[in-house]
């Protein structure tokens, strides 16, 4: 799971610094801005994005957060005692909490959990994925928007025009189209938002992973179950 998520904080930092470089280059870029979908007062389109960008921060902050608190379960017996290692060692115990230490420093782990059962809790698959389901919403409310403003026709305004600002009729944001990518149907013309729909397809999944481990966590009866299998 660390690791996991150490490969999902670079690749959340990449999403995060070109969405940077996106709302930089348009920041000035005016645009008709929507509360409860209706029009509403002008924003940019930097501005706009810098909204998703801020989410992403913050979802950043609490998987970094997720990642840095895994612990290790440690050297304990099947019912998480150490019992048969104090036994191993004639009932030396500083030689059971050195092998714990040696043990976790190999597999990567500088904290033990002082107390586990069989396994390490189930709770800690509750704070794992309860960061990346609120990525998840995130993702679905980014990839929503973007869905949105390709099927709409915008108003933009051409500061760079010689004459007075100038209006732009036209999509503000549009997927790019893939090279093997055709219409819909029979119209050939179409082009579907694809990745986007897939985005909150993935998102929605991801939102609803968490329950599993809430369920499982609530069912751990004593040392353990197998509810979660």
């Amino acid at each position: 799971m660390r690791t996991g998520l150490t490969y999902l904080l670079k690749s959340l930092a990449v999403l995060i610094s070109r969405l940077s470089a996106f709302a930089a280059q348009y920041r000035a870029l005016p645009t008709l801005g929507f509360t409860h979908f209706q029009p509403a007062q002008l924003t940019t389109v930097g501005k706009r994005a810098t909204v998703w960008i801020q989410e992403l921060l913050w979802d950043l902050r609490n998987i970094k957060r997720a990642r840095d608190d895994i612990g290790f379960r440690g050297a304990k017996g099947p019912t998480g005692t150490q019992a048969s290692f104090l036994a191993l060692f004639d009932g030396d115990h500083d030689k059971v909490e050195e092998l714990e230490k040696l043990v976790a420093t190999r597999s990567g782990f500088q904290y033990i959990y002082p107390v586990t059962s069989q396994t390490y809790s189930r709770k800690i698959d509750i704070d794992v994925l309860a960061p990346l389901a609120s990525l998840g919403a995130t993702a679905h409310k980014i990839a929503t928007d973007l869905r949105l403003l390709a099927s709409l026709k915008v108003v933009l305004f051409d500061a760079n025009a010689n004459s007075d600002m100038t209006d732009v009729i036209g999509q503000e944001v549009e997927e790019p189209c893939e090279s093997t990518q055709i219409g819909s149907s029979a119209m050939a013309y179409k082009r579907n938002p694809m990745l986007s729909e897939r985005v909150c397809s993935l998102s929605r999944h991801l939102m609803v992973l968490q329950q599993n481990a809430l369920m499982n966590s609530s069912v751990q009866w004593f040392e353990r179950t197998f509810d979660d299998r």
